[in-house]
């Protein structure tokens, strides 16, 4: 009974508390509250915030992030933009979208709409619909154009035939203004991979260069190559991973070559049970060696646009 009571004694240790906010209480102090007291996917928020603030500390960790492309036509634009100008990462992995999105509106706006707006009118307006945010044709497929396809025929005059995404996305990140994440990722020479590179704006934009310049390939292997390097050379490895698919992916599948994440953040919308990627939970990928057994690592359910403010906000807070 003693041996029992010891054990209760373990697993009650915790009281859930009311919380109690004050008007001078800071971001921090909330999430310090949902650690101990809060319920559901926020405790989970908490916990997260917590990973990602230790990840970020450890000097001997290699940070990678990867988000969807999605996130680049938000407000969120400028969160993802901090974080690489204050080099809270390594390493990014990234979906053509990104790249498409990150460049229309460093040249041009994108405006806020509505989910429930009639498509047939919008088509007819030439704007397109990205969810709630709208997005006039002429601010993205041509101007994507005449910017990409200038970036490539300036790579092509210095000599460049066969390129990584790496690069590509270096170079496009030269010819952009401060608001660009992929400014910030070539200023501070963090590289930017697009395993997908050719699903997109800018994707097939390379592809009708390639039309008229049979010379010029994009080697994926050779970002695969940088990849090995990274992780090979990490002596801790962590990742915050903004949403599914191939990003998530990439990211998880080169960390099993080290033995996997030491800090895993994931934030996603997919429920596990259809067995997708972007459903699946962070643990779920210790089976797989991708994370370790013994890591800091969780996964935040909700919608990444909503989280980001405040997940950063936290983490800056604990810098000042």
């Amino acid at each position: 009974m003693a041996g029992r009571a010891k054990k209760d004694k373990e697993l009650l240790r915790s009281p859930v508390r009311d919380y109690s906010i004050e008007q001078n209480d800071d971001v921090n102090s909330i999430f310090s509250s949902m650690t101990r007291s809060g319920g559901f996917e926020s405790r989970n928020l908490a916990d997260g915030v917590d990973i990602l603030r230790r990840m970020i500390d450890d000097k001997s960790c290699t940070k990678f992030m990867s988000f969807v492309g999605a996130l680049m036509s938000t407000g969120a634009r400028g969160i993802i933009r901090d974080m690489v100008r204050n080099k809270m990462c390594d390493v990014i992995i990234t979906t053509c979208g990104a790249l498409d999105h990150d460049i229309a509106r460093a040249y041009d706006k994108y405006y806020a709409g509505d989910f429930r707006m009639d498509d047939g009118m919008l088509l007819d307006k030439d704007i397109h619909r990205l969810g709630n945010v709208l997005v006039p044709m002429g601010n993205y497929g041509p101007l994507i154009e005449e910017k990409i396809q200038k970036c490539l025929a300036d790579m092509y005059k210095e000599g460049k035939r066969s390129v990584s995404t790496y690069e590509i996305t270096d170079y496009i990140g030269s010819t952009l203004d401060k608001s660009s994440f992929l400014y910030w990722a070539h200023k501070n020479r963090i590289p930017v991979i697009v395993p997908g590179i050719v699903d997109g704006a800018v994707g097939s934009q390379v592809w009708f260069f390639y039309q008229q310049h049979k010379d010029f390939k994009v080697d994926i292997l050779k970002d695969q190559s940088k990849l090995s390097d990274i992780v090979f050379e990490a002596k801790r490895s962590g990742a915050f991973m903004i949403g599914g698919g191939i990003s998530k992916h990439h990211t998880l599948w080169w960390n099993q070559f080290r033995g996997g994440l030491d800090y895993a953040v994931y934030i996603t919308t997919a429920p596990e049970w259809d067995g997708s990627l972007s459903g699946a939970l962070v643990a779920e990928a210790i089976s797989w060696g991708k994370v370790t057994a013994k890591a800091r690592q969780v996964t935040i359910h909700g919608e990444a646009t909503t989280l980001l403010p405040f997940i950063y906000a936290a983490l800056i807070k604990a810098k000042m």
